[in-house]
């Protein structure tokens, strides 16, 4: 008597869905699904010809360049001179439509960003958990993700990181773009320029970059001014998210003699102020300097010994590009007196990049930094009145977010530290996640 194989277990909702997430009409399903969903929860604001978030002041600036008062060209600006180009993009149907356009803005450059990580077709199933980690990170720090100028600056800056092995040239433009939007992409910048091989080719597009825009300033007699982001907010107080904060913070809710939190009106944020708290400021910026040489020289030193002892040295320089990258980041967020929420924007893209180029090593710190950005999104908005008057509570997300980007740079350092300083034996081999046969594993298969 034969026995009748057991029939196959069904699949369950869960898998379904899961195997539904590795195709490429799941990945464009939830693509369009949270940007048509922030544009209908915004749309009674659409509709009147309103604004959100940052936008008011970006159409205001938008609107007065109309008119002939253009941000860098007439006065000094908070922001490089390649951010006029996304404030002013969306005044081109008007002012009613800005919002509108804005976000269709925002859900172009995220479509790039998954076109760099997942291939132009989406063909790349490999790149598919960084895309669906980049989307979970636009989601968990909405509104931040959709209303500010990082939403532009990070897609490109994940482009420019995935594309930097294949089209140096392309890649440099975008991180060069990227940074003339907001700075933090010239740390991904110096990271590839102490790494990679194809250096000069990148240099070449973003010096390319660069002079276009610094050309484009000047012409339209705006010279002066073109550094201006560099040295205005140079003599603020610490901003209240800023992990450097964090004792002054406490300092209030305790009612420590001098220590309060004030609203800082030409820039439009809250600071602290208290005993030291001007030098502490100071001195997170000498820290920063020294953190981000020190990173560089270890960047270094890893290029020469794990680099160039790897069997394959194209897909060990991809790996150490993403994590000098993410150290370099994260000292310019440790070590700054400035903290704003969209700054775990600089911080998410690099963190996609590392789930494509090593999944292995970036699993951990995807999760703390997945759970950084729920924190951050906590504090800023739905928390952050109760914060402004020194609530407890709304003090103990913030101090726990800022414990977890402590912790990220130390994670982050620490594994810099093990690659660029190994503890093996001559003939021991280096450790390389492994890959599939091909060029680079961020590199554009065409």
């Amino acid at each position: 008597m034969t026995s009748t194989p057991a029939s196959p277990r069904p699949a369950t909702r869960r898998e379904r869905l899961a195997a539904f997430g590795r195709t490429p009409r799941g990945l464009v399903t939830g693509f369009v699904a949270l940007h048509a969903a922030y544009i209908l929860a915004l749309l009674p604001l659409i509709v009147t010809g309103g604004t959100e978030g940052d936008l008011p002041l970006y159409r205001q600036w938008a609107q007065d360049a109309v008119q002939g008062t253009w941000p860098i060209v007439d006065f000094d600006w908070v922001y490089p001179a390649g951010a006029l180009v996304p404030i002013m993009l969306p005044i081109a149907l008007g002012p009613y439509l800005y919002q509108l356009l804005w976000l269709l803005m925002i859900a172009g450059a995220n479509w790039l960003a998954l076109a760099a990580l997942a291939g132009p077709r989406l063909q790349r199933r490999s790149g598919y958990p960084a895309a669906w980690y980049w989307l979970l990170s636009v989601l968990l720090l909405a509104p931040v993700s959709m209303l500010r100028l990082e939403g532009i600056a990070a897609p490109l800056a994940i482009a420019g990181l995935v594309w930097v092995s294949r089209r140096p040239v392309v890649a440099g433009a975008l991180i060069a773009c990227a940074t003339w939007v907001k700075v933090w992409p010239a740390a991904i910048a110096a990271a590839v320029v102490a790494v990679s091989r194809t250096r000069w080719w990148v240099a070449l597009g973003g010096l390319a970059a660069s002079v276009g825009i610094m050309v484009a300033v000047v012409a339209a007699g705006g010279g002066s001014n073109l550094f201006s982001f560099l040295t205005i907010q140079g003599q603020r107080a610490p901003q209240l998210e800023a992990p450097v904060a964090t004792p002054w913070v406490w300092a209030t809710i305790w009612e420590l003699p001098g220590a309060r939190i004030r609203q800082n009106y030409e820039l439009a944020t809250r600071e602290v102020i208290g005993h030291g708290a001007m030098a502490a400021g100071e001195i997170v910026g000498w820290l920063m300097i020294i953190a981000f040489v020190a990173i560089a020289l270890l960047l270094l030193r890893a290029r020469m010994t794990w680099v160039g002892d790897a069997r394959r040295t194209d897909i060990a320089e991809s790996q150490l590009i993403v994590l000098g990258a993410f150290a370099m980041t994260t000292a310019l967020i440790v070590f700054n007196k400035v903290g704003s929420p969209q700054y775990m924007l600089w911080l998410a893209p690099i963190v996609a990049v590392g789930i494509l180029v090593d999944p292995d090593r970036w699993r951990t710190p995807a999760l703390w930094m997945a759970i950084t950005s729920f924190l951050t999104t906590l504090v800023f908005p739905i928390f952050y009145m109760p914060l402004v008057r020194a609530d407890p509570f709304a003090a103990s997300l913030l101090l726990a977010r800022n414990a977890l980007l402590v912790a990220l740079f130390v994670w982050s350092v620490h594994a810099l530290w093990r690659v660029a300083m190994p503890r093996r034996t001559r003939d021991e081999p280096v450790r390389i996640a492994p890959q599939r046969p091909r060029l680079s594993p961020i590199g554009d298969p065409v």
